[in-house]
């Protein structure tokens, strides 16, 4: 795509922005009271924004003009955060984390994988030099350290030599024997042609008949191919199979990515100019443009002191430094309105004087009736409050963005910028305004000591000495509240850097290495019958590709963003709750794959024995936070985390100590600040075992990771056979698999599918292709989740806070229905006996 194209989809997208926002502020004023079309009304808004979001990312990807993107960035992160938010407002409405919007998708004419949120390409590409140098510092380390553990693809084990030689006799008896039954063969079929040469006898062949019977065989054969390749290419027709060229990669989405990875160099070079340029060109304007900007601020401050002096008999007050100088006067002003503006000024403070000396008087007798009026007012406010949306952060940001767009871009006219490099004028008016505030303030500084010579010199006014007495303990007072309130933590290691901590950290197993999974690896389907089983009032399982969803939502793109984790709702605690094999740590590596984040495990058991004591143990939490703090985005991970809330302690566990950070993490919660881009995320496959209460103190977000359902297991099969080489034909019945394979988690499915196709057996797929009994009897050794074991994570999830607060809103839901249902049925029965 060219620039001319990417530049068409940017406008095509800030107009459906433009009327979005319109459409938003409209519907925010209007108050609602019924939750149905309040969601509806959230839910369409998030999955339109969801659409704008995927636009804008892949406009910001791909476009290389270096002021565009500082605007796109801006409206990107603005659609981002106001995402966060939607998806906030209807947790709090719906009371769960997981929604589906099968009905709004369809009236909207929108497939489901339209609604899956994308992660921004530049959390990565913009960050790739620090990434890679930090990977290699920490494989650097690992190495030294011996902690290195080597990958080894072929496990060879060493067995002996009474066993190596039974091996080989086995399989040299095996070859004799193939060999026997080969030779067999032979003789039999030697002796069977003998015995119907003898029943022929003497009879000749007629060769035409023979010619026949070869023309019947063969046209036989021949048709029954065509038949097939026919069948096939209807199948491929109607869309039942996938065309034969369909797993392989066409030139022109080669060319695609080729393309892509020019624009990223162009991008590159782009914006390399762009700031060599904002150096150069303001350096420019203050040789050329400096001294005439100084003569016209001096020229126009010596008017305002003149001008003064003449209406008001004195010169007046220079405004300071921390006001803003003279730019507070003469901000958007002529000398003149400056001037009616401090008469007006004085007028008003001599009326306010005797304003307040009559107030005073009167004050203490209508205090009381005031108070009362203003608390029957808020009564009255809080009885018939309707739904109204919570303010947010991101509609003005994305209000300015869009504003933005319209002066500078929309009618701009760019023929002469073919190449879409910086424009230069665009630069000049905004260093004009840097540099006239840098001179300003210098000018202001000549000019104060002006202002005193002059009333020195011409009313011989010398200038009373500032009164520092009321400020200064104003400014005192305040300090210490602020002191009192903001509680910092003791830097318990002054002398040492960031570098030394990071690698004892490392050295002792507390800053882990990511593993290589992305968040795309988490293959799921989606749940098509959520709404359907939400209005018979059954609440379904959440599917893969929800989790998927929430994960993007809490984890990568506030960690990915610094705008995004400031201003959208914080979430600094994350809690994966589900059976074994679900895919919880593939999705905790994942978050810092996609984010370049760091790794901390503070599971009980990687922390038993180190940092001893309760010195130790602050010490430790000290260097991981100082650490993560330093280096955000930063993860720490806590592996069964039920061990550190647990109700009671196993015996074989106490000498580890597993509840050491129970007490300490809500603290470190409560010294988490939106500027701290770090995520406590904690996973556990038994948090039955826990206390729910403290639990649920420090994990703010907790989701549960289901089993995966039937259409996620086709694709699950479908994806790893394929990826291990294995070929899908007809023989394998894959919706035969998904069925029988109910329960079994994805690690099950994965290790089934490895343990099956060995080297040996992809080699033998051509003559012996692949069927579902191999990969059903390797899975009967394995022990599925039963319905029970999910029935009991369903439990626990509804004594969660989320899940009490939902169900008591069913319940009330549920009274309040019935009790229109009785009212109903007694005014039949009332119309009939009448």
């Amino acid at each position: 795509m060219s620039n001319l194209m990417y530049n068409k989809m940017w406008h095509q997208t800030q107009e459906a922005l433009n009327s979005l926002l319109d459409k938003e502020s409209q519907k925010i004023t209007e108050p609602q009271s019924n939750k149905v079309i309040i969601f509806q009304m959230l839910a369409t808004f998030y999955i339109k924004y969801v659409q704008i979001f995927r636009s804008v990312e892949n406009v910001y990807d791909q476009i290389v003009h270096p002021q565009k993107r500082i605007l796109i960035r801006k409206i990107l992160d603005g659609v981002m955060g106001r995402i966060l938010e939607l998806k906030n407002e209807m947790v709090e409405l719906e009371l769960t984390e997981f929604h589906y919007f099968d009905d709004i998708l369809q009236d909207l004419k929108l497939a489901p994988q339209q609604l899956d949120v994308p992660i921004p390409k530049y959390f990565l590409k913009e960050r790739l030099d620090v990434i890679k140098g930090r990977e290699k510092i920490l494989s650097w380390i690992l190495t030294n350290s011996g902690l290195q553990i080597p990958q080894v693809r072929h496990t060879v084990k060493s067995i002996p030599l009474e066993e190596a030689v039974k091996l080989v006799q086995v399989a040299e008896r095996a070859r004799q024997g193939r060999l026997r039954a080969l030779f067999m063969k032979q003789i039999y079929l030697q002796e069977l042609r003998a015995k119907q040469m003898k029943m022929l006898g003497d009879k000749v062949v007629d060769t035409s008949t023979a010619a026949l019977q070869i023309q019947k065989v063969w046209r036989g054969f021949h048709q029954s191919k065509k038949t097939e390749k026919e069948r096939e290419e209807e199948m491929i027709f109607l869309g039942m199979n996938p065309p034969s060229i369909f797993n392989e990669v066409s030139a022109t989405i080669i060319q695609a990515e080729n393309v892509s990875r020019l624009r990223n160099e162009v991008q590159i070079k782009h914006e390399e100019n762009y700031r060599e340029a904002l150096v150069t060109i303001k350096e420019d304007l203050r040789i050329m443009e400096g001294p005439d900007m100084r003569e016209s601020l001096q020229h126009q401050i010596r008017q305002w002191f003149i001008e003064c002096r003449n209406l008001t008999g004195a010169f007046p007050d220079y405004p300071n430094v921390e006001d803003g100088g003279s730019a507070i006067i003469f901000s958007s002003k002529t000398p003149e309105q400056v001037i009616d503006d401090i008469i007006a000024s004085q007028e008003e403070e001599e009326k306010n004087k005797k304003k307040k000396q009559s107030d005073t008087e009167k004050k203490p007798k209508k205090a009381k009736k005031e108070k009362e009026k203003k608390e029957v007012k808020e009564k009255a406010k809080e009885e018939d409050e309707e739904w109204k949306m919570s303010p947010s952060v991101f509609l003005r940001l994305m209000e300015e963005g869009n504003n933005l767009y319209k002066d500078m871009w929309m009618n701009k006219d760019e023929s002469w910028n073919f190449l879409q490099d910086y424009d230069p004028e665009m630069i000049k008016e905004e260093k004009r305004k840097e540099l006239e505030l840098e001179i300003r303030v210098q000018v202001d500084e000549l000019m104060r000591q002006e202002l005193k010579n002059l009333k020195l010199a011409v009313n011989r006014e010398r200038e009373p000495p500032p009164k520092e007495g009321k400020k200064g303990k104003q400014n005192k007072g305040k300090a210490g509240k602020k002191r009192k309130k903001e509680k910092k933590e003791k830097d318990l290691t002054p002398d040492r850097t960031i570098e030394s901590l990071y690698k004892e950290l490392v050295e002792e197993g507390l800053l882990i290495q990511a593993q290589k999974f992305n968040l795309s690896d988490y293959i799921g389907e989606y749940s098509y019958l959520g709404t359907t089983l939400r209005h018979v009032s059954i609440e379904p399982m959440p599917s893969l590709l929800d989790v998927r969803q929430l994960i993007t939502l809490y984890g990568i793109l506030p960690l990915g963003s610094a705008e995004v984790h400031e201003n959208a709702p914080l979430v600094k605690s994350l809690l994966l709750a589900g059976p074994s094999g679900v895919g919880k740590k593939m999705l905790v590596h994942a978050i810092c794959r996609e984010t370049g984040a760091n790794l901390f495990n503070l599971s009980s058991e990687n922390i038993a024995g180190k940092y001893p004591g309760k010195n130790g143990l602050q010490m430790m939490l000290h260097m991981v936070f100082k650490v993560a703090r330093q280096l955000q985005p930063s993860v720490v991970w806590i592996q069964d985390t039920e061990k550190t809330f647990y109700k009671k302690v196993p015996q074989a566990e106490r000498l580890n100590d597993p509840k050491r950070l129970k007490k300490q993490l809500p603290k470190i919660l409560k010294l988490l600040k939106p500027e701290d881009r770090i995520l406590i995320i904690g996973t556990t496959k038994r948090p039955f075992d826990a206390e729910i209460q403290s639990l649920c103190k420090v994990y703010q977000k907790i989701i549960l990771v289901p089993r995966p359902d039937y259409a996620s297991r086709y694709v699950l099969w479908k994806q790893f056979i394929q990826r291990n080489g294995g070929k899908l034909t007809k023989a394998l019945n894959i919706s035969c698999l998904a069925k029988v394979t109910d329960g079994f988690t994805q690690g099950d499915i994965i290790k089934v599918v490895k343990d099956v196709l060995t080297e040996r057996r992809i080699r033998q797929q051509a003559r012996k292709p692949l069927t579902a009994v191999e990969f059903v009897t390797v899975m009967t050794s394995m022990n599925p989740v039963y319905k029970e074991e999910e029935e009991s994570f369903k439990n626990w999830y509804a004594k969660t806070p989320l899940g009490r607060k939902r169900l008591l809103a069913q319940m009330v839901g549920g009274g309040k229905e019935k009790e229109r249902d009785k009212g109903k049925k007694k005014g039949k029965k009332e119309k009939k006996k009448k």
